[in-house]
């Protein structure tokens, strides 16, 4: 990762994840995935896997297996179909929030729902605390509205606020920021932090981020994040 100007923080660039283009996906990669290798960024602590993907209008991936992963999916724009092995099958639009806990094995596919218009996504993995666990599944939907100029908790490992739940010692926020709005987050300097910009643009603690970029934090006790535009974001708090 490249330091930018602060000590404690860390920027990886959009620019810099991975890539790839198969036609019918377009990926990017902030961890190392499928063909993209860095082993300057395979993980941070528990989080293993950020990909933003667009899926062109009916098409998407067939039924594969996972194991011992806690995978979140959430939609940007557009229609996700899901459908896995106990049973579950879903449509997912904006504001749904989908955990997945493969445990001791789970098969799911994922399809553009519409024939018509592309799906945008992010898909997070997250290593779970203990391995071998029953698969389990959970859906929530949380209205836009919610998470303006705040940040709203959407997974935890109790489940608190209506969050879905996760195998892991992290919370997971999601934040719409209005241009000019500011916002802080008190940061445990035991925990890391990492923060990924989906849409729009933000300064966090003076250092500029725009869609796509990641910041790992450590050793902080305060993050002030303000608007430069309309940001949609998310913030990682990991043990």
């Amino acid at each position: 990762m490249r330091s930018e100007e602060k000590l404690n923080i860390t920027i990886r660039p959009s620019k810099e994840r991975g890539y790839a283009n198969h036609g019918w996906l377009e990926a990017h990669y902030t961890f190392s995935f499928a063909d993209y290798y860095d082993p300057m960024h395979m993980a941070y602590h528990s989080l293993r896997v950020i990909n933003e993907d667009r899926i062109a209008a009916g098409r998407g991936f067939g039924a594969h297996p996972h194991t011992d992963m806690e995978i979140i999916t959430l939609v940007l724009e557009g229609a996700l179909e899901h459908k896995d092995s106990m049973g579950n099958t879903s449509i997912m639009r904006l504001g749904d929030v989908q955990r997945m806990s493969a445990g001791k094995g789970v098969q799911h596919s994922e399809y553009n729902h519409s024939k018509t218009d592309p799906v945008h996504l992010y898909q997070i993995w997250i290593l779970p605390d203990q391995k071998n666990l029953p698969p389990s599944y959970e859906q929530r939907h949380f209205a836009p509205a919610g998470k303006e100029n705040t940040l709203r908790l959407i997974a935890s490992p109790s489940g608190a606020e209506n969050s879905v739940s996760v195998h892991q010692d992290i919370l997971l926020y999601d934040s719409l920021l209005d241009k000019g709005a500011d916002l802080v987050y008190k940061m445990d300097k035991r925990r890391a932090v990492w923060v990924q910009v989906k849409e729009g643009q933000l300064k966090m603690n003076g250092l500029l981020l725009k869609a796509g970029d990641g910041a790992a934090i450590e050793q902080e006790t305060k993050l002030q994040f303000t608007a430069e535009d309309t940001a949609d974001f998310i913030l990682f708090d990991l043990a």
